[in-house]
């Protein structure tokens, strides 16, 4: 389960050293074989999205089952499954993000790695400290309907 959100640099080869704590759940469950693709959930707030391969191969299962016959689902193939490239964990832990993925979500020297429970999403860090205030300005909004989202219990 990957959790929280680091703030790691990118290196001048385009490389991301990954977080010592996730390396290990890493290298048992993939190997550190890993997917790195564009974010179609966000695309007016470019990030990407990194898979360990396991979770990639079930991801793009099911946007393969998509039926080309609709437009939207040929566009979200087109940007997830096009953009995908297969990067893997060198023996100090770090990924290379390729140079159209790095343009395409605006990464500067500073990242923002976000676990996402299976995934992450990987962001420049600035657009992530914005992207977080717009987040927490639209739970506090009082028309956002809270009645879906989990119950805490004590």
């Amino acid at each position: 389960m990957f959790r929280g959100a680091n703030s790691i640099n990118l290196d001048a080869k385009g490389r991301i050293a990954i977080p010592a704590r996730y390396r290990d759940r890493l290298s048992e469950i993939c190997t550190g074989h890993m997917v790195v693709t564009k974010n179609p959930y966000e695309l007016d707030t470019p990030n990407l999205l990194l898979f360990p391969l396991h979770n990639w191969e079930d991801f793009e299962k099911q946007v393969r089952s998509l039926p080309n016959s609709r437009p939207a689902y040929r566009l979200f193939k087109r940007v997830t499954i096009g953009s995908a490239k297969e990067v893997d964990m060198d023996a100090n832990g770090r990924l290379l993000i390729p140079a159209e993925l790095r343009e395409f979500a605006g990464l500067g020297k500073s990242i923002m790695l976000v676990g996402q429970a299976e995934t992450f999403q990987i962001w420049d860090e600035a657009s992530w400290k914005a992207q977080e205030e717009d987040d927490l300005a639209a739970l506090a909004d009082e028309d956002f309907d809270h009645g879906q989202l989990p119950d805490l219990a004590f």
